[in-house]
């Protein structure tokens, strides 16, 4: 008895262990090289789309309004995206500098975009009539644009999905009764098998996938959470069929070693993001204030916000990962379109102080209303100069460490005095045609 005690106590002790060692298998050294290249690229495309772009007022509609199955059922027989060129939206996201890019796959309303054997609920069943995210995959990689999907742990539409506190079919104020009458006859273990069903065919069916954002858990009271999802079990199988692949953190099981790649800081702003500084981070943001395409927004951001946001990122060692909403006809809207070539334009001239690059080392620090990012390996920091300053500017700290000065768009030379511990360089009369210029400083 003694001994089958001692036995069930050192096994309740060794689990997390055992279950630990099996979550995170590779080293430190293995996970820095499987995260390289994200931690390098720095800037990626997120792209919300599905049935929610037909009402064109937020792809929660379904919930804000609460819409039943039989009424949101118009838009799968409406939905005909026929202007949908995955090329274009691939050229877009080159040219404004993206190197990755996470396609909605299935969103909270269960609208699959691929086909899916697992379902009805699936562009292959509307007036598209084709494979929405092939064409994706196809046309971004073709430019040399790495691919991550986004796939929703919810599922609205699934009529195994149980009814929770933010399913549209919740009733306001509903105590336990409500949500156990209405979840009569629905099993979380079957829809379980349907979404790692579908999981498995998204990591098999589309080769090399390296990125994937699985989006949420809320583990309050009549919410989900790790358990509603068997996360541990779910990234294994993630794991199993794309070794390589990176991972965000909403699976509920970010206390565990490997349970995710890094944190993801929703819609918010550059100070925010300061507080990520030294974690692998990748905040998530919109033009405007929503994710899928809201035909009245009107809250959309500037292009020093959204370069703010970029160049902060980077500046705390962290990603950007900037949102497009299609508009039901599958194009990029023209306040969409506007915004990713003012990204471009700024990126064609000043990208080399993204790539590649993280936060400063801590003996440098930024002048009011700059940004300083740091390549480690060419040894050139960036000082981006978000409120230009007035024909000088000085450069704390930086006396002997600095054997050039030079605009980073067009490599022309800044001079520089040298006074005390400090630099003093001259800038041009002119602001140069660029939103937040940038100079490059050679280091010693």
């Amino acid at each position: 008895m003694r001994k089958t005690l001692c036995a069930l106590l050192l096994a309740v002790v060794l689990q997390p262990v055992f279950a630990q060692t099996k979550l995170a298998p590779e080293t430190p050294a293995q996970k820095q090289k499987r995260m390289a290249w994200w931690q390098h690229d720095r800037f990626g495309m997120f792209i919300h789309w599905g049935l929610y772009a037909l009402p064109a007022r937020n792809e929660w509609v379904k919930h804000n309004e609460k819409i039943n199955d039989s009424t949101y059922q118009v838009y799968f027989d409406m939905f005909d995206p026929d202007l949908y060129d995955a090329k274009r939206w691939a050229l877009k996201a080159k040219q404004a500098g993206m190197k990755y890019a996470v396609l909605t796959t299935k969103h909270h309303d269960g609208f699959c975009l691929f086909d899916s054997k697992y379902t009805d609920y699936k562009a292959t069943n509307t007036a598209a009539k084709r494979d929405l995210v092939r064409e994706f995959v196809d046309a971004f990689r073709a430019q040399g644009i790495k691919i991550g999907f986004y796939y929703s742990l919810l599922d609205w539409h699934h009529p195994d999905f149980t009814i929770d506190r933010i399913h549209p079919q919740a009733p306001k104020d509903a105590t336990d009764a409500d949500y156990a009458r209405l979840n009569k006859g629905r099993d979380m273990a079957r829809y379980r098998q349907y979404m790692r069903n579908q999981i498995t065919e998204l990591l098999t069916n589309y080769g090399k996938i390296d990125i994937l954002w699985l989006d949420f858990s809320y583990p309050d009271k009549n919410g989900k959470g790790r358990d509603d999802w068997r996360s541990v079990e779910l990234l294994k199988l993630i794991k199993k069929l794309q070794p390589g692949i990176i991972l965000d953190n909403r699976l509920d099981i970010n206390d565990l070693p490997g349970g995710a790649d890094f944190e993801t800081p929703e819609q918010v702003g550059p100070e925010e993001l300061m507080k990520y500084r030294g974690k692998p981070f990748e905040t998530c943001q919109t033009f405007s204030g929503s994710w899928g395409y809201y035909r009245d927004e009107t809250t959309w951001k500037t292009q020093r916000q959204l370069l703010d946001l970029l160049i902060t990122s980077t500046a705390n060692g962290g990603n950007l990962i900037l949102n497009v909403g299609p508009t039901a006809r599958g194009e990029f809207d023209y306040r969409a379109n506007n915004a990713l070539d003012s990204i471009a334009h700024w990126m064609h001239a000043n990208s080399k102080s993204i790539y590649g690059c993280t936060y400063a080392p801590a003996e440098f620090k930024a002048p009011d209303g700059t940004r300083l990012t740091y390549n480690p390996v060419t040894r050139r920091l960036y000082v981006h100069l978000l409120d230009y300053p007035d024909k000088k500017i000085k450069l704390s700290g930086f006396q002997g460490k600095v054997r050039y000065a030079q605009f980073l768009h067009d490599d022309s030379e800044l001079i520089m005095h040298k006074n005390d511990n400090d630099i003093t360089l001259d800038l041009s009369k002119t602001k140069p045609p660029y939103v937040v210029p940038v100079i490059e400083l050679v280091m010693n």
